[in-house]
């Protein structure tokens, strides 16, 4: 007897329907055999489903069991096939009705006793199920939320094996899983603007970096502040929207990295990789291409402390993203394309021993030496980035004051007015903020009046500026003008966009 059982398999972020055939020979050994393009994990269900239904109460068939999961020219991963084997062996072997799952999808991993254990990518199934008209999936109890989030879904939180079959059988009924109400999901805000002491300027820097969507370098020694501040960056980055939220949420789910008890990411993500990363842990990578955590960043705040001791292969692959926001991951198989819209916060000593520059404490790096560790970071990728701020030593005074500063929900009302200024500038477009302009945008929303082309050919000639530097640099000038509800650019915002990049050096 031949029995079918609809699953998924996620390619890249993307949900793909897999038909899993099951069908019952003469002869036991061996007792299952599965083809269709399946790797290890796949493979290693076999053990699994045999355990399982024998653990679960049921008859485990004394046949040779063929297993084909269609279309064999998508390769299958993971463990969430097992489910949907032991079903089809069920219903192959007359134990269930073939018509018992009415059309639903079926997908989890199962432990040796018959309990149905977490999956990866369970929102990507989810979607494409609902995007193919399914209208009941059987999920695992718990990711059952995650799959919650669509409303024309029934999702059937599965404990186990057994209690599954008793509900096909009609012997009791599993209720279903209460849809998800986005609204309810709160943001937690972790590091409020209001607990940094001083450094004004640097805020400020931050609002605009937030308001426009500009990419941002802190230099200054050790204690200032630097990391502190950029952790403050995403409370007052713009509410992400519910569409913005199920894309974040998505790649979460894929790379199995979302938060316990928390179905939907309402917090724009913060990354902040550690130095020693890998290529392929920055971009992703793997045989089958996994997000990176430039991916793992979408939509939110990327973070590279200590940026020169990054390795230069590893900076440099940062160029494309920062410019295309997608990633491209080729492969023998093929190539797979993940979103990479981030904001790029980094932060840096001036010199290896991190106090070139500093008034109080000496630096006791040789000239030389201060001139290299600055060049580690290319000229390029220094381009690519819009604002570049100086961040000194904080004084007594300011670190003893009591007074609290500005909170991160004041300054995120300002760039919420900004960024809905924008968001009416670029309406019908693929455009989201000033940072994402090209240069044709550029010549119609950065004009300047001839005192701001005055000053603008000076800077020029004086800080040997790109043509992708004047391009920022006017984007820049656009979202200061923005913040203070301008239409025009004048040449006192022109002025504060140069105060922004970096100083000429001299060696």
């Amino acid at each position: 007897m031949l029995a079918r059982v609809n699953a998924c398999a996620v390619i890249g972020l993307e949900g793909v329907i897999v038909d899993v055939e099951v069908d019952l020979a003469p002869g036991f050994k061996p007792p299952i055999v599965i083809v269709g393009l399946p790797d290890v994990s796949v493979q290693e269900s076999r053990e699994r489903v045999q355990s399982a239904i024998r653990n679960a109460g049921l008859s485990f068939p004394r046949k040779r069991i063929r297993v084909n999961l269609a279309p064999a020219t998508v390769r299958k991963e993971g463990s969430a096939y097992d489910l949907p084997i032991a079903l089809g062996v069920l219903m192959a072997n007359e134990q269930l009705s073939t018509n018992a799952l009415e059309g639903g999808l079926v997908m989890g991993e199962l432990s040796l006793d018959g309990s149905v254990r977490h999956i990866r990518g369970v929102l990507p199934m989810a979607a494409v199920a609902r995007r193919e008209g399914f209208k009941r999936v059987f999920v695992p109890a718990e990711d059952a939320p995650e799959a919650a989030i669509f409303p024309e879904l029934e999702v059937i939180p599965v404990h186990s094996l057994a209690e599954l079959y008793a509900h096909l059988t009609g012997l009791v009924t599993i209720p279903a899983q209460p849809m998800l109400q986005v609204d309810q999901v709160q943001v937690v805000v972790q590091t409020d603007f209001c607990d940094v002491k001083g450094q004004e300027h640097v805020k400020r820097a931050l609002e605009v970096a937030a308001a426009g969507g500009h990419n941002l370098l802190m230099i200054g020694p050790p204690g200032s502040g630097k990391t502190l501040m950029a952790r403050a960056l995403p409370a007052i980055l713009p509410r992400m929207t519910v569409d913005e939220s199920l894309d974040v949420t998505r790649i979460y789910s894929v790379a199995d990295q979302l938060p316990p008890g928390i179905p939907l990411l309402k917090n724009r993500p913060f990354r902040a990789p550690h130095h020693t990363i890998s290529h392929a842990g920055l971009v992703g990578g793997g045989n089958i291409p996994h997000p990176g955590e430039i991916s793992l960043a979408h939509r939110g705040v990327l973070f590279l402390d200590e940026l020169p001791e990054f390795s230069s292969k590893v900076l440099e692959v940062l160029r494309q993203p920062l410019e295309d926001k997608v990633v491209t991951i080729s492969r023998a198989q093929g190539s797979l394309t993940f979103p990479a819209n981030f904001q790029l916060v980094a932060a840096m000593n001036p010199c290896p021993c991190g106090y070139y520059g500093d008034p109080t404490h000496p630096c006791t790096c040789s000239p030389g030496t201060v001139t290299k560790y600055q060049r580690r970071i290319s000229g390029p990728l220094m381009d690519r980035i819009d604002i570049h701020i100086e961040v000194p030593r904080v004084d007594y005074e300011k670190l003893s004051d009591n007074r609290q500063g500005e909170s991160s929900s004041t300054v995120n009302q300002r760039v919420e007015a900004a960024r809905e200024v924008q968001r009416r500038r670029f309406a019908g477009t693929a455009l989201s903020c000033n940072a994402d302009m090209h240069p044709a945008e550029v010549r119609s929303y950065c004009s300047l009046d001839l005192d701001c082309r005055t000053l603008m050919r000076a800077a020029m000639n004086q800080m040997q500026l790109s043509a992708r530097a004047y391009h920022r640099i006017l984007k820049l000038a656009r979202t200061i003008a923005d913040l203070s509800g301008s239409e025009a650019i004048t040449a006192s915002f022109l002025a504060e966009a140069l105060q922004y990049r970096p100083r000429v050096s001299e060696n």
